[in-house]
């Protein structure tokens, strides 16, 4: 950037040391004199400044010379600006595909705005795989590159920008972008292209959540209706959300998640007081079978069966574990 300045700055100091040179040795006014400096540098003088002594052609050929060596260090600067910055751009939307194709069950943010932005912090603090997709490649902030954070400029609603931020390897896509419609198309590009991703939706309306729903989303949010809920729950059961705003600004890492049990799961068939999972700090709300039998609280006599979902409540750390656990080969 600093070259940018130094260009025109180095051409005005030709021009001025060019004017004061032809104004001593041919006796011209200054304003001619500039003039005369002008068109020589831009090499379409149509005269040569008079009188034509031999000092003033040994200052002329010394003043184009330097004019000449000004301008090619100029389009030199500039050339290797332009260069530099493309480049720059390409290798890090290189590294970025690179970085994306090698993600497995990652999160899709649709829309960069409060919500996005927020969205994006909580599954960075998670240290949960993520990838934005937004049209504003402004909003790349350098803390964001800082963090490794994950970007693709682009529209959401194309189905090309997706199938690059991995959507088939995604674990989940939630799109907040500004409209309706957009998030509409979103969720609709998004089903079709993959019909086991998880898809949770921002709608304005009732009306509007209701399309979404019909187009594939596996939920959708009204963030007024969601706002009004939970300050209704502040009024009926303050501590209890006292108690989960305290754990959240205190940085006390917590969630509620629902795993699936794959086949090859060494817990299947164990009864649940029989596993580890309390001594892994981890605690079973409810388990829902694959035929829609539910179970809130869980005994502790139930059997797990492969394709149960467990909804556990623990730490990220632990959930993780649990992950693990449900995925160990016998």
């Amino acid at each position: 950037m600093r070259s940018l300045f130094q260009i025109p700055f180095l051409v005005l100091i030709i021009l001025l040391c060019g004017t004061v040179g032809l104004h001593l040795l041919t006796g011209q006014g200054l304003l001619h004199s500039f003039y005369q400096a002008f068109i020589l540098l831009a090499t379409v003088g149509s005269q040569e400044p008079q009188p034509l002594t031999d000092a003033t052609m040994v200052f002329i050929i010394a003043y184009l010379a330097c004019g000449l060596g000004v301008f090619a260090y100029s389009a030199i600067q500039f050339g290797q600006i332009l260069v530099n910055a493309d480049l720059r751009v390409l290798l890090e939307r290189r590294r970025m595909e690179r970085r994306i194709n090698k993600l497995e069950g990652h999160f899709i943010v649709c829309g960069y705005g409060r919500m996005g932005r927020e969205l994006c912090n909580y599954l960075h603090q998670r240290h949960q795989p993520f990838v934005i997709i937004d049209e504003n490649v402004e909003l790349h902030t350098p803390e964001m590159r800082s963090d490794d954070w994950l970007f693709l400029q682009g529209d959401a609603t194309q189905d090309d920008i997706l199938e690059e931020a991995g959507i088939h390897r995604a674990r989940a896509l939630t799109t907040v972008l500004s409209t309706d419609a957009d998030n509409l198309y979103v969720v609709l590009s998004s089903r079709l292209l993959s019909r086991d991703l998880q898809i949770v939706a921002r709608a304005s309306d009732e009306q509007a959540a209701q399309k979404m729903q019909k187009a594939g989303a596996t939920r959708v949010i009204n963030p007024l209706s969601s706002g009004a809920i939970r300050m209704a729950r502040f009024m009926l059961s303050p501590s209890i959300e006292n108690f989960v705003e305290v754990a959240e600004s205190e940085g006390v890492d917590w969630e509620i998640a629902d795993v699936r049990v794959p086949q090859n799961s060494p817990l299947i068939d164990q009864q649940l007081k029989e596993t580890n999972l309390r001594e892994e700090g981890i605690m079973l709300l409810g388990v829902c079978r694959d035929a829609g039998e539910k179970f809130f609280p869980p005994p502790g006599d139930l059997r797990i069966h492969s394709g149960d979902t467990l909804f556990a409540f623990g730490s990220s750390d632990n959930l993780r574990r649990l992950t693990d656990l449900l995925e160990e080969i016998a």
